[in-house]
């Protein structure tokens, strides 16, 4: 129960950074932000950074093996990496239509699954 509690923590946590760190890329076409200056947009950023936080912090100490959970450091660093891989790749293709996946992309993605594979390795 713990590692499904961990993992959908961080994709929660991952939605955020993901809308916090590229979201912001998208404002312009939204009529309240058109004339935004940099200082609001990186305090907007903050403010959904914030809620980021909100859920990575309790999926580390749910998930982590020293607070009683089901993964090592190694292993949530490299769950959480592969989650914010899915999470932008799916971000990306919904919001950014003039980015293409290409096919060193996909190679790049199944390396990462790799990795996965040989860290939960015993």
């Amino acid at each position: 129960m713990k590692s499904f509690l961990t993992i959908g923590l961080l994709i929660l946590s991952n939605v955020f950074m993901t809308l916090a760190w590229y979201g912001h890329l998208k404002f312009k076409e939204l009529k309240w932000f058109e004339n935004a200056g940099l200082i609001t947009i990186v305090l907007i950023s903050w403010g959904l950074a914030l809620f980021e936080y909100f859920f990575q912090v309790p999926a580390n100490r749910i998930g982590y093996q020293g607070n009683g959970g089901p993964f090592s450091l190694v292993q949530l660093k490299v769950i959480q990496e592969v989650i914010t891989l899915s999470i932008f790749v799916i971000f990306t293709l919904l919001f950014f239509k003039n980015e293409t996946l290409k096919w060193n992309h996909l190679v790049g993605f199944i390396f990462l699954v790799l990795a996965v594979y040989f860290i939960f390795k015993k």
